[in-house]
């Protein structure tokens, strides 16, 4: 290197030193009220230490690194009101990332607060941004989740606002993903935290660089307006600091015109050009009145400007009898102005208006109180300003977590779309949400480049990518881990169709083998194997012959059987009749063709058809079959038209006795209605403590936002059903309940 290189990179280093000095100095002064001569020293250490880390990084403006972290320092000092606490942590977590210190060593040399707000800045640098823009919404409450501690999300703010001043020194995809990221997430979170100026110029900053021809334009617009606007300003307030000075007010009088976005939002709203918008700027009267007198003072005023200017009151706004949540206090006027303009008038307190500037941080300013000591009434106020429904009281400053959506988790796609989910849900949630195939064939996943199990619980923030296999199908196991009902419901679903599927290859091996060992198939012949094998259904029956739980053999052995064992129907009906004929017409004299069902008659061997369920109240006959004595059938049962049609010598007339009233009869309904939470846990509510009725199955589906439930009841009759489907139907989101003839129906 010659000496003339020498001379020019020692003249640079000096001026940088110079200016880091004095950037340095401006910080100590901005942090005056709220370091304490103590803590200088404390700041001073965590400054070397990130001065060290960066001593050979540069910006992409050329200047070194550490210039940026101390203007950011003074944004979260000066603009956002926090302590030398938050000014450390962000000092450090950089160092940290670039393994120049270690995170435990910042509690050693610090405390636990400043390597907590510390991991919670390293938390919300490693959450993946690519499409932040368009899950807006859930990207705010996943940085609210992860972030512990709110001053966490201020820092946040105060880092990319110092980015957003810089940004034209980026390339453009940055300039643009920063841009759209900044406006959709960080903006409106600035806005609900009261910090209005900040949010003002990250909206204008954000635009600059997605709307870059609007955005001059308006500039341009401005600026040529410049002289018109500040000359009608003067003539405006003319008359009011005349009648301020009079009435012996101390006060200050700001004109400015509204924000760049404000004004483009303005003009889209409502279809006009720039020229037409009416409140191209405002007038900011603040006043340095005694707590005690502010409110009174700033309606004095308000009376004043509307003495000389006519207001419009539709455009009126009191936020002072009843301030935003936020702790924002203002008066807010729009009023005829000279040359028939309209203009919009604030007027405040210069506590307010600190308030309005510095959102609701500024509060232990006014209190009486030193940042740190107050910082932990000033939390708990924000989290009530971010989720009202989550209020925890709390005077303990490490107590502080703002586990807001402690009941849901934000994981993200490998190409960065974000989902949300239940707390407890599992790759194979996320699997199933993506789509049923992915999820029937999932055998585990990438979970942030690591592999895991399908069991696996999702956690914030969670990249995921599921891998899979078309060997795999789901199994029963699977119902007992995953959390959504998307999961289950599909899960069942393809379980029930895999079982179908069997059923029917089970059906055709049954019918091809009873076909060579000449057996007619029937529905006798299958009720009978049910009742041996002890199956409900004969999809259940042939579902365990293709599974080969059920040796097809066996049954074959269990059918056939000597000709004298089969007994002709004919004979066997009269012999029923007889059997049967004493026992009815002694309990039922006076109409002897009825069959009585009662505990009195319990030799007789009749069974309730499990085709239509019959109950106590239903209108019924009895058939006489070959094997299972006399079945009882509902006079509307889907089989009753055949039965009568084709086996009418088998029909006995049947009745009710009194006594079956007290007895519990079984019946299945089928309700329908929106798919809510907690509508499963109603339902059975009022069926199990309000009405006191048994349950022996229930199975539930769910579908573009309807649920479709089957319920097995035991029940004493149909008065008793009617009473339920009453108490039922009064419950919200039920559509519909009907009684069917079985479950399948």
């Amino acid at each position: 290197m010659d000496s003339s290189s020498k001379e020019t990179n020692t003249i640079t280093n000096d001026r940088d030193r110079s200016r880091i000095v004095n950037k340095y100095r401006q910080l100590l002064k901005v942090s005056k009220n709220i370091v304490q001569p103590e803590e200088i020293c404390i700041l001073r250490k965590a400054f070397d230490i990130a001065r060290n880390a960066h001593k050979e990084k540069r910006q992409p403006s050329g200047d070194p690194y550490i210039f940026q972290l101390l203007e950011t320092s003074i944004i979260i000092v000066d603009q956002i009101g926090l302590g030398y606490r938050s000014v450390i942590a962000y000092l450090l977590f950089e160092a940290i990332i670039e393994n120049k210190i270690a995170i435990d060593e910042v509690e050693i040399q610090f405390d636990k607060t400043i390597r907590d707000l510390c991991e919670g800045l390293i938390k919300i640098e490693s959450i993946d941004t690519k499409t932040s823009s368009s899950h807006s919404e859930n990207f705010r409450q996943l940085l609210i989740s992860v972030a512990k501690d709110v001053r966490v999300i201020l820092i946040k703010i105060a880092i990319l606002l110092e980015k957003m001043r810089l940004l034209n020194y980026y390339p453009e995809n940055v300039q643009i993903k920063t841009s759209l990221e900044t406006f959709s997430v960080y903006a409106p979170l600035a806005h609900r935290l009261g910090l209005y100026n900040i949010k003002s110029e990250l909206e204008n900053l954000s635009m600059k660089y997605t709307e870059k021809e609007t955005y001059k334009n308006l500039i341009k617009k401005l600026k040529n307006s410049t002289a018109k606007r500040n000359k009608f300003i003067k003539k405006f307030i003319e008359p009011i600091e005349q009648e301020l000075i009079k009435q012996n007010f101390d006060f200050e009088i700001k004109g400015r015109p509204k924000s760049i976005y404000s004004i483009w939002q303005k003009i889209k709203k409502q279809n006009i050009e720039f020229e037409e918008v009416y409140d191209l700027f405002a007038i900011r009267i603040i006043l340095n009145s005694p707590p005690e007198k502010e409110k009174a003072d700033c309606w004095r005023v308000f009376s004043m400007v509307t003495d000389f200017y006519i207001p419009n009151p539709q455009r009126m706004r009191d936020w002072i009898s009843v301030p935003k949540s936020n702790g924002y206090e203002s008066i807010h006027t729009t009023v005829i102005g000279p040359e028939k303009k309209w203009v919009e008038v604030q007027i405040r307190s210069q506590r307010m208006d600190e308030i309005a500037e510095k959102g609701y941080a500024a509060h232990w300013k006014y209190k009486g109180l030193k940042l740190e000591s107050g910082l932990d009434q000033w939390m708990s106020r924000i989290r009530d300003i971010i989720e009202p429904s989550e209020i925890e009281t709390t005077q303990d400053i490490e107590d502080l977590k703002l586990n807001l959506y402690n009941k849901e988790i934000f994981v993200f796609t490998p190409n960065g779309d974000l989902k949300k989910f239940p707390a407890g849900a599992t790759v194979l949630d996320f699997a199933y949400d993506i789509h049923t195939d992915i999820g029937n064939q999932c055998v585990g996943a990438l979970i942030n480049h690591k592999n895991v199990i399908i069991k696996q619980v999702l956690q914030n923030g969670d990249q995921v990518q599921i891998i899979t296999s078309k060997n795999q199908k789901p199994k029963t196991d699977w119902l007992n881990f995953v959390a959504t009902s998307k999961a289950k419901t599909k899960i069942k679903s393809t379980l029930r169709e895999e079982k179908y599927k069997e059923a029917e290859a089970g059906k055709e091996l049954f019918k091809r083998r009873l076909k060579n060992w000449k057996i007619a198939v029937n529905d006798t012949l299958v009720n009978q194997l049910l009742k041996h094998y002890k199956l409900k259904f004969p999809i259940d029956l042939y579902y365990s012959i293709a599974t080969e739980k059920i040796d097809i053999t066996d049954i074959k052995e269990l059918l056939i059987k000597p000709e004298s064992d089969i007994v002709p129907i004919i004979s066997e009906t009269e012999s029923l009749k007889q059997e049967f004929k004493p026992e009815i017409e002694k309990e039922a004299t006076h109409s002897p063709d009825f069959l009585i069902i009662d505990e009195k008659v319990e030799n007789i061997d009749y069974k309730l058809a499990k085709c239509c369920n019959p109950i106590f109240g239903d209108s019924i006959f009895g058939f006489v079959t070959v094997s299972e004595g006399i079945k009882i059938h509902r006079t509307n049962c889907p089989n009753a038209r055949q039965l009568i049609e084709r086996y009418n010598y088998r029909i006995i007339n049947a009745r009710w006795n009194k006594a079956a009233s007290n007895k519990s009869f079984q019946t299945t309904i089928k309700i329908t209605g929106i798919d809510e939470v907690g509508m499963l846990s109603k339902i059975t509510d009022i069926i199990s403590k309000d009405m006191k009725v048994r349950m022996r199955h229930i199975t539930m589906d769910s579908k573009d936002g309807l649920f479709e439930g089957h319920l097995k009841l035991y029940v004493e009759g149909t008065e008793h059903l009617d009473v339920l489907f009453r108490k039922l139907k009064k419950t919200k989101g039920i559509l519909k309940i009907v009684r069917v003839d079985s479950p399948d129906n």
